[in-house]
């Protein structure tokens, strides 16, 4: 709005403590040193649900935040930049300036867990938005098939299952319930009889099948199509029907009965049922999927997070799912191809605001192109509509954690740029060699309980061993963990981690300290090590 400078007051107890003028135009440079409010309100303890973003907000987040409705945002950001911020309050921003159009097609807010949903949880209703969902993926597809969770799928079954050409194969399945008339169809009317002949039907069947529309919609329509034909028929015999008597050929017993027989009704339960049964339709490499032992009947299937995507799939083919007016995806990179197509179907004519970090890819199937994510979601970035957008400056992590952590951005996404911390304070990172890694890490977790620290250690052996712990003042609480790989793997307190396990690595899951989930170690080459660092935990919700 040709706004050029912006005047910041920092305010403490009702009292103006600070004035800053920060620059926002073009042309003439900022003013140096960076900004004393924003570096305190940063340096603010984070505890309990995350805040608002408005005492530190900076212009290139303002710019997402204020994208128009119809622009589907996919921001790509380094840890502690502020993405699940900036989705959250843009979701308020597009709720206040578009009220009348949302309030009517709805938001949605979907996250990685329910831990992670009741952190965020809190910062809408403190904008005063309080009609907005929160829910994860898995709670979304069971919600929508009203199927539950009862089994656990490998995690190459999981992969195959997550794959995109799922929804090829499950598209083929339910189509294929459709067979080919061989008989012509007679409808009695009066004293004379109506034929339609099987050529004429295969051709209205055809035609159907290639409309795009949804399969139970598809089906109501093949009742209309053989009414209209036999209307025509009588037409053409003199007589002079109208749309009430279509109606009535279309809802007659006999056409009833031959469309049950041509195409008819399913659940897609039975659908996926008879998938996972048989087989069929799946390419030799997928056919690891195949139950061992199936059910007696879909009804007493013991489904997998992985099969209630594919059901919500094949509920969208039979009746198309409802769009919401904009939907904000965070932790996207973690998200399969068929995850990522259950969200996108639920913005098909909405935007979506993606949030995610290439580089903190924690899932076998976890994402390494944007642009690959986007078009899973429906949306391609070669759309006028469709935006790709970087954040790299930190507010959370110091800058010793994030350089240390950054040296690995080259193996593991060298085309993302590297992080910067904007923090004054830029924390403490030390890496030192042990002869024993437990002992190690008991002395350098005693030498950091002064302040709070996060750390982790290592050993050379045929496994390894790592634990972790926090401490403030005189409380701390500890967690061990261990699992055994040929290589030696090192991080302490690193803010990034690779986006999946490389090759020959133990796909093991564990995390430190914090009840939230962290990726798994980077691999490093170098000596045991044990490293404490004086900041808050380096994975935030932002």
């Amino acid at each position: 709005m040709g706004v050029q400078r912006r005047r910041r007051f920092g305010v403490e107890d009702g009292q103006i403590t600070a004035l800053e003028d920060e620059w926002l135009g073009t042309g003439e440079p900022g003013e140096s040193g960076g900004s004393g409010i924003l570096a305190r309100e940063i340096e603010r303890p984070r505890i309990g649900p995350m805040r608002d973003i408005v005492a530190t907000i900076q212009p290139e987040q303002d710019e997402i935040v204020r994208a128009d409705v119809a622009t589907t945002l996919c921001v790509q950001g380094a840890p502690g930049t502020g993405k699940t911020a900036v989705g959250l309050h843009r979701a308020a921003w597009l709720l206040y300036a578009y009220r009348a159009r949302l309030a009517r097609s709805g938001v949605l807010v979907v996250g990685p867990n329910r831990a992670f949903l009741e952190h965020v949880g809190a910062v809408l209703p403190s904008l005063g938005e309080i009609t907005v969902r929160h829910t994860t993926v898995e709670e979304l597809v069971a919600d929508a098939t009203g199927a539950t969770v009862r089994s656990t799928d490998s995690t190459e079954v999981a992969r195959l299952k997550g794959e995109a050409r799922m929804a090829e194969v499950l598209r083929a399945a339910l189509w294929g319930q459709v067979s080919s008339p061989t008989e012509a169809l007679v409808v009695p009317r009066g004293s004379r009889r109506w034929r339609v002949p099987a050529y004429q039907v295969q051709e209205m069947v055809e035609e159907l099948r290639t409309r795009g529309v949804g399969y139970a919609a598809a089906r109501a329509m093949l009742h209309q199509r053989l009414a209209h034909a036999v209307m025509v028929a009588m037409e053409r015999s003199g007589d002079a029907p109208d749309d009430r008597v279509q109606d009535s050929v279309a809802r007659s017993a006999p056409v009833k009965a031959y469309v049950k027989d041509l195409w008819p009704q399913v659940k897609p339960a039975a659908v996926l049922a008879g998938l996972l049964t048989t087989g069929e339709h799946l390419a030799d490499e997928q056919r690891a999927m195949v139950w061992e032992r199936p059910p007696r009947s879909a009804a007493s299937a013991r489904w997998s997070a992985a099969d209630l995507v594919l059901l919500d799939e094949l509920t969208d083919l039979v009746d198309r799912t409802p769009s919401l007016g904009h939907v904000v995806l965070d932790e996207a990179q973690d998200l399969s191809p068929m995850q990522l197509r259950a969200v996108g179907r639920r913005a098909s004519t909405g935007s979506l605001t993606v949030l995610g970090d290439l580089a903190q890819g924690t899932t076998p199937w976890s994402t390494t192109s944007w642009e690959e994510s986007l078009h899973h979601l429906g949306k391609e970035l070669s759309a006028g509509s469709t935006h790709l957008e970087e954040l790299v400056r930190g507010f959370r992590v110091p800058s010793s954690v994030i350089e240390f952590a950054a040296r690995l951005l080259p193996s593991m996404a060298p085309d993302l740029a590297p992080p910067e911390s904007v923090r004054s304070n830029p924390g403490r990172l030390d890496v030192v060699q042990v002869e024993d890694a437990v002992e190690g890490a008991v002395r350098a977790v005693q030498e950091a309980a002064a302040h709070e620290a996060r750390w982790g250690s290592w050993r050379r052996t045929r496994g390894w061993a790592a634990s972790g712990t926090r401490s403030r003042g005189q409380g701390s609480g500890t967690r061990s963990w261990t699992a055994s790989t040929p290589t030696t793997r090192c991080d302490c307190g690193s803010s990034s981690s690779p986006r999946r396990s490389p090759r020959g690595w133990s796909s093991t899951r564990w995390s430190w300290w914090s009840p939230r989930r962290s990726p798994p170690p980077s691999r490093m080459s170098g000596p045991a090590c044990a490293g404490s660092t004086s900041c808050s935990p380096a994975r935030s919700a932002g």
